[in-house]
């Protein structure tokens, strides 16, 4: 597809993977629309961009997701038309099942996976209107594979592979494009950022993810995955890929496995 004068609009990119990512298109002479509930964050995001005059901001929380009508409308009308979607937006988690308030896992599944699909349902009518657009999803290696500590996070990510996969069956007609890319562990604050089981953040960073991918290589391969327009892509290490493999074809070793993983 190439992504040189394409009009993306990107969730979560006050920081981490969304704030790379829009940098790394900002590059490829795109218009971008960012959009986290982080208006201060966003405006020193668009800064950072290759040509601020082609960048928006508009704030937007993926929890409050009953008024989504009137920001997509909004979010059309920047530049006329939305070519790309990339829900990069969501919240992770570290805490045992048995520990964790439902108003937390209610919480996970409002931003992670309702917010996502609110947006991607606002915004279908314009692509199906133009005969083209391209979802892009932010999943999680996790999304494939459950580990300790992140029981409704990964709840969250296995539903959005159930949504967008079916969704990628139904627009096919429409040559609307699914993209879901798959992290493994990358360097951004998501894990201090991470609800604990009474819903305070983590407020520490992890060891594996300390040890993870730059999130500026991440976005560069992130890029290449939409530009491809690849069905699903695991950018991740060879151990966390391995581990998606052993699933389809191990699944039991792969659970005796996952019972000593050390994922903090």
């Amino acid at each position: 597809m190439g992504l040189e004068n394409k009009i993306i609009w990107i969730t979560g990119a006050s920081s981490g993977i969304g704030k790379s990512l829009a940098i790394h298109l900002s590059q490829q002479n795109t218009k971008l629309i960012l959009s986290s509930r982080k208006e201060t964050s966003l405006n020193e995001v668009k800064k950072m961009c290759n040509n601020p005059d082609n960048v928006s901001v508009l704030p937007l929380d993926l929890e409050d997701y009953s008024n989504f009508s009137d920001k997509v409308q909004q979010a059309i009308s920047v530049f006329g038309r939305i070519d790309v979607l990339v829900n990069n937006g969501g919240i992770s988690q570290r805490s045992l099942a048995k520990n964790t308030n439902i108003s937390v896992d209610k919480r996970l599944m409002d931003i992670n996976y309702l917010g996502t699909v609110a947006l991607t349902k606002e915004i279908l009518p314009h692509f199906i209107e133009n005969k083209s657009g391209h979802f892009v999803v932010t999943t999680s290696i996790v999304g494939k594979i459950g580990t300790p500590l992140r029981s409704t996070y990964a709840a969250s990510k296995h539903a959005l592979h159930g949504f967008f996969d079916s969704l990628r069956a139904e627009v096919h007609q429409d040559n609307i494009k699914v993209t879901m890319v798959c992290p493994g562990f990358v360097t951004t604050n998501v894990s201090k950022n991470a609800l604990t089981g009474d819903g305070t953040p983590q407020d520490k960073m992890d060891t594996a993810t300390a040890n993870g991918i730059h999130p500026d290589r991440f976005a560069k391969l992130m890029a290449k995955a939409i530009s491809k327009e690849k069905e699903e892509v695991y950018i991740a290490g060879a151990k966390e890929k391995l581990g998606v493999y052993a699933k389809r074809f191990y699944p039991k070793l792969l659970s005796r496995m996952i019972r000593k993983l050390s994922v903090t």
